[in-house]
């Protein structure tokens, strides 16, 4: 399922770098971010406008604040009514910086929010860039379970009813953690990375069927959930098919693609018997191996290929 809102409320931003609220024309709440371009604004204060993006938030430092300050008055109020009147989604006024009193005069005038915080501009634009990347990246719903095993970011998927809950209560016992259960949000936040998250409703529970919703943050402990968590893998868990071919070797790797992102998978046939929690601890460590260079499959069939007297000449 497909979310299209790549948006994020000035109200949740202000929270997350605890600005300042200088002037806002309404419920920060209501108005919205879209764009993950940050810009100075030193060209604008001196004139030019082209390639001048309002929906980026501006950010003012040191030297846009110097620069404003020795201008003469006319000339400061001029160049502001030419920057404010193109209405910018945001104004931050970083270092602790008094915020201009013509700019806020203007702000208000014609109704442009501005902010200020106490952080540097450089540390500050690095975070706030990075934030508005999570925030407003592409991002889609799927049906899973999303898990934290050794470090790899395990997103289980199969039907209803296979089993992916109760191997991710096993996995939670057994140290590793939960990071989503039914619902996993996705986002692509660069062209490597997927990140996922669960719908804040439903965070750190989990569905069992014949007990109903657990807990797992009371009944396990803070250890036992993570907020987010990139994508390592995922284990597709499927009940057994007899006469079909499973992989035996693993000298293929499956992919799912997230996004326009291939994902490594492996599917994982279901029996009774099993123990699922067991088999995802070693699929986890494995996929690990695979990305510090080490593939116990190829190792083992150049092994099994020399003791043949196969050499790579004669294939």
């Amino acid at each position: 399922m497909q979310d299209f809102a790549s948006r994020v409320n000035l109200q949740k931003l202000i929270d997350e770098k605890g600005l300042k609220i200088e002037y806002t024309p309404d419920d920060p709440q209501k108005i919205m971010i879209g764009s993950t371009d940050v810009n100075r604004p030193g060209l604008a204060l001196s004139g030019f406008f082209e390639h001048f993006d309002p929906k980026r938030i501006q950010v003012i430092g040191n030297a846009e604040a110097m620069f404003i300050k020795k201008m003469p008055e006319d000339m400061r109020r001029n160049r502001l009514t030419d920057f404010l009147k193109l209405s910018p989604v945001t104004v931050i006024v970083t270092h602790g910086n008094e915020v201009d009193s013509i700019l806020l005069e203007l702000a208000e005038y014609f109704e442009v929010p501005v902010c200020s915080t106490k952080e540097n501009t450089s540390d500050f634009m690095a975070s706030l860039i990075s934030y508005l990347h999570v925030q407003l990246a592409p991002q889609i719903t799927r049906h899973g379970v999303f898990v934290e095993v050794y470090g790899e970011g395990i997103l289980i998927t199969g039907d209803s009813g296979v089993g992916k809950s109760e191997t991710a209560i096993e996995l939670i016992k057994r140290g590793h953690r939960l990071i989503a259960d039914d619902a996993v949000e996705l986002r692509k936040v660069s062209d490597k990375t997927i990140v996922g998250q669960s719908p804040e409703i439903i965070r750190y529970y989990i569905e069992l069927r014949g007990i109903g919703i657990v807990d797992v943050r009371r009944l396990f402990g803070m250890g036992s959930v993570k907020a987010t968590e990139k994508v390592d893998m995922v284990i597709n868990l499927e009940p057994w098919v007899n006469g079909k071919m499973y992989d035996r070797m693993g000298l293929e790797t499956e992919y799912t693609d997230i996004m326009g992102i291939k994902i490594p998978t492996t599917t994982i046939p279901v029996h009774p018997g099993r123990n699922l929690a067991i088999v995802l601890e070693i699929a986890a460590m494995n996929n690990r191996q695979k990305k510090m260079g080490y593939n116990t499959a190829e190792e083992f069939n150049a092994k099994l290929l020399q003791s043949m007297g196969v050499t790579d000449d004669s294939l």
